[in-house]
């Protein structure tokens, strides 16, 4: 079965259902993919994650928050995004909130943990170095006055 999506002024047709001649190995884990995409011919192991993945040739973002109006690709996402605004997991030490209860713990040991890693432009200090790679970013956008 085929089903026709349109992106832009273009269309094109995905295919969501398994021909059994089109059953692939995928070189990293060897699990079948029978449910090929048209468009990129990317193979997926479930027909409901070759649909999510169409998402990514039309652009649809179809679940939107209506607090803020970001939108999400699937409802899931959308549903997690609302923990933000109800203050499900907010942070007791600075009140910033997250959207799930792993994302507020690995925030909080932001709060009681050792942070070795030091900007060397304003000297901000973070317990991770990623997170002083991603800081550090902010200041090669700055402009020179």
């Amino acid at each position: 079965m085929y089903a026709a999506y349109c992106a832009g002024e273009s269309s094109f047709e995905v295919n969501i259902e398994a021909d059994s001649n089109d059953i692939n190995e995928h070189p990293h884990d060897e699990k079948p993919r029978p449910y090929l995409c048209s468009v990129c011919e990317k193979r997926f192991t479930r027909k409901k994650h070759l649909k999510r993945h169409k998402q990514v040739h039309t652009g649809d973002r179809l679940h939107s928050c209506n607090q803020c109006e970001k939108r999400f690709d699937t409802q899931d996402c959308l549903r997690q995004h609302m923990n933000i605004h109800s203050s499900k997991y907010k942070c007791t030490e600075c009140g910033k909130c997250f959207s799930s209860n792993q994302a507020l713990t690995v925030h909080r040991q932001s709060h009681s943990v050792e942070k070795p890693f030091e900007c060397t432009v304003c000297s901000k200090r973070f317990a991770r170095s990623g997170d002083l790679t991603v800081h550090s970013r902010i200041h090669s956008r700055e402009k020179p006055h």
